[in-house]
């Protein structure tokens, strides 16, 4: 689904973003698709009580290496921020 609506950050108190990178990256993965074709790709080894999707846990990973992160506990990076990346899977 694409948007048209304008991206529009600031470094002032209002729409302050850290992490405008992390967002396009978001974005771009929305746009192309790529977020639901790892869902649906790793639904077969998602466990039956599982709360989180797989694909999502796998592009949080990812999202927090291209942000700098170095090792998993990093994540945090993203949960840091619920309004913009959503719902994030604890580091266990």
């Amino acid at each position: 689904m694409a948007s048209n609506r304008k991206i529009s950050l600031s470094a002032d108190a209002n729409g302050l973003l850290s992490h405008a990178g992390g967002f396009l990256l978001t974005r771009t993965l929305a746009i192309t698709g790529l977020n639901r074709a790892l869902s649906h790709e790793l639904e077969r080894w998602r466990p039956s009580r599982a709360v989180h999707d797989p694909g999502k846990v796998i592009a949080d990973l990812a999202l927090t290496v291209a942000l700098g992160g170095d090792c998993l506990a990093d994540i945090a990076l993203l949960r840091s921020q619920p309004e913009l990346f959503g719902p994030i899977a604890s580091d266990p």
